[in-house]
């Protein structure tokens, strides 16, 4: 079951699940910024800023553009499994595992 975004209950390591070689993340997305960064997590969602506006699409490719760089993986590899439209995402990563992808992404958010 996946889990619902904004339950408070959630800790750090239920942002993401994994499925063998797949990573699912569950992020919240702040389009518009001044400048691309992981903000941190709250309530079991990571929170991301991008500096692209959410038109026609150019938020989400600069997402996926930026948690290529973040994870050391190919933008081929991320997939917008959920909420195209929406701030609120989960994310596919393949060939990535749970442990690589929260130490990475909690890395960064302490940064």
């Amino acid at each position: 079951m996946l889990p619902v975004f904004g339950v408070a209950q959630q800790t750090s390591s239920d942002i993401v699940s994994s499925q063998k070689s797949q990573a699912r993340i569950f992020i919240r997305v702040y389009p518009g910024a001044a400048r691309n960064e992981v903000v941190g997590f709250s309530d079991g969602v990571l929170r991301v800023r991008v500096s692209a506006p959410p038109v026609k699409g150019k938020a989400n490719r600069e997402l996926v553009a930026f948690l290529s760089h973040l994870l050391d993986v190919s933008s081929a590899s991320i997939i917008i499994s959920k909420g195209h439209t929406s701030q609120n995402k989960i994310i596919t990563i393949y060939d990535l595992s749970q442990e690589a992808a929260l130490r990475l992404l909690l890395h960064e958010s302490s940064s």
